[in-house]
């Protein structure tokens, strides 16, 4: 976005000075606080998702909305981009730290191999370092080739179609309905379609004095 001019000197004007709580390890420890006391057995007779899955997914839309903030407040200007890299890596270190508790631990990992491509494609964007749309579809077919015998090669495809996504691409809704036995590589475009239902969440988004991420 480019900088407004100021009427009287003709310059660039400062961004406003940012208030802004970003994610942060309170907030953190309050989701876990969350899961811990919820349901995870749900009613037998209903349909319905069990509470405590319903809250995990809300716990990863949440910090999923949290980095996407970042990476618009990058965008316009609010924040640099080294400041963004380091917020960035700030809320990758909480989230993706230890859990107390075998079974909590187990619970948010799952979660947290997810949110794995999340952090990757959000340093790849920042680095301006991302493939044309037009070859997202060759990169799912290839990340689904290599998953089983080379994850990180799997990451690095997944995360670059996600830092893709952040600039534009449209991904990935039709990729991940497209398969009855979804892998990893799988699970890791279900957070990239994550990603790009959280930008177009905030495409007026811009931040307001004191509020939360």
């Amino acid at each position: 976005m480019a900088a407004k001019k100021s009427k009287k000197t003709g310059e660039p004007e400062s961004a406003p000075k940012l208030f802004y709580i970003f994610y942060n390890q309170e907030r953190w420890d309050n989701w876990l606080k969350t899961l811990e006391t919820a349901d995870w057995a749900g009613d037998e007779e209903s349909e319905e998702m069990p509470e405590g899955f319903r809250i995990l997914d809300g716990f990863s839309d949440d910090i999923t909305i949290a980095v996407m903030k970042i990476i618009r407040l990058c965008q316009n200007g609010r924040i640099t981009l080294e400041d963004a890299r380091t917020k960035l890596r700030s809320v990758e270190e909480i989230v993706m730290a230890g859990v107390p508790g075998e079974e909590l631990a187990e619970i948010v990992g799952s979660m947290q191999v997810s949110l794995v491509v999340l952090f990757a494609a959000g340093q790849k964007y920042l680095e301006a370092i991302y493939p044309p749309a037009e070859e997202i579809k060759n990169l799912v077919k290839e990340g689904r080739k290599v998953v089983t015998k080379d994850p990180e090669k799997a990451l690095d495809i997944a995360s670059s179609i996600g830092s893709a996504v952040i600039n534009g691409a449209s991904c990935c809704g039709k990729y991940v309905k497209d398969t009855d036995e979804p892998t990893l590589f799988d699970e890791w475009l279900v957070e990239v379609e994550r990603i790009a239902d959280a930008l177009k969440s905030l495409k007026d988004f811009d931040e307001e004095a004191g509020e939360s991420s």
